[in-house]
């Protein structure tokens, strides 16, 4: 573990294996990183947005639990982006398959939950109100 988190910061390390690529599938593995980085900074938005813009909700303190998810959602999302850069990037430059990931299925899941239950505290809010 230790050695796959130290290749994120030792730019030689990833030039130290394999063949150089052709640049154009290099700059295309960082525009994916740096996709996935506005991501997190959304996810993280969206939970400091939640966190200050949310009316209390009702069942207690949904409100922080949506802000702390998110804002945890954005940080797991940026070391994963990270990690995934670093393996590509050796994968790339190695000629081997390039690693698969279930993490993209995995986060649309989430969020699509996330967005289902913030329907329903709407809905029971709704209700409540009128």
């Amino acid at each position: 573990m230790w050695e796959a988190i130290k290749r994120w910061f030792d730019p030689a390390e990833a030039r130290a294996v394999g063949e150089t690529p052709d640049y154009r599938f290099s700059l295309a593995n960082e525009r994916t990183f740096l996709a996935w980085l506005r991501t997190a900074l959304a996810l993280v938005g969206g939970g400091l947005a939640a966190a200050q813009f949310l009316p209390p909700l009702p069942m207690g303190h949904l409100r922080e639990v949506i802000a702390i998810a998110l804002l945890l959602l954005g940080g797991i999302v940026a070391v994963r982006a990270v990690d995934h850069w670093a393996r590509t990037e050796r994968a790339i430059r190695l000629g081997a398959e390039l690693p698969a990931s279930r993490f993209p299925a995995v986060l649309a899941l989430t969020v699509g939950a996330g967005a289902l239950l913030l329907v329903v505290a709407v809905l029971v809010r709704a209700v409540g109100a009128g």
